[in-house]
């Protein structure tokens, strides 16, 4: 079962940069292509990035391309969010899912966690 925890949000100035974490405890994302979402206030959830269960394919959305980074640790069953030079609209809650498709469709991800809040503002 995957079970999947999100860290590392908070309250950072524009330019800043977090990196988020996603552990998943059920040990058994490895064999699952990994994907971040985040959801705005007022708005829907959307996806971010993806990367591939060997972590060789990465997709990111073109709001966060050249400043966000997907990785992932298959060792520690753990996947990254690196987030640099962030802006006031990259304020959202951040959510880390798990799907046996490596597909930008939220539909199709049918594990997730509580997500983490990421704020941008000075």
């Amino acid at each position: 079962q995957v079970q999947l925890v999100e860290s590392g949000g908070g309250l950072v100035q524009p330019g800043d940069s977090l990196r988020l974490s996603c552990a998943d405890s059920g040990r058994t994302s490895s064999i699952y292509y990994m994907g971040w979402f985040r959801q705005a206030p007022g708005k829907e959830r959307e996806f971010v990035a993806r990367i591939s269960a060997g972590g060789n394919i990465i997709t990111y959305a073109d709001s966060v391309k050249g400043r966000f980074t997907i990785s992932r640790d298959k060792a520690k069953n753990a996947v990254y969010l690196q987030m640099d030079t962030l802006k006031p609209e990259d304020t959202a809650v951040y959510y880390c899912a798990a799907s046996s498709l490596f597909t930008t469709l939220q539909s199709q991800y049918p594990y997730w966690g509580q997500g983490t809040q990421v704020t941008v503002s000075s």
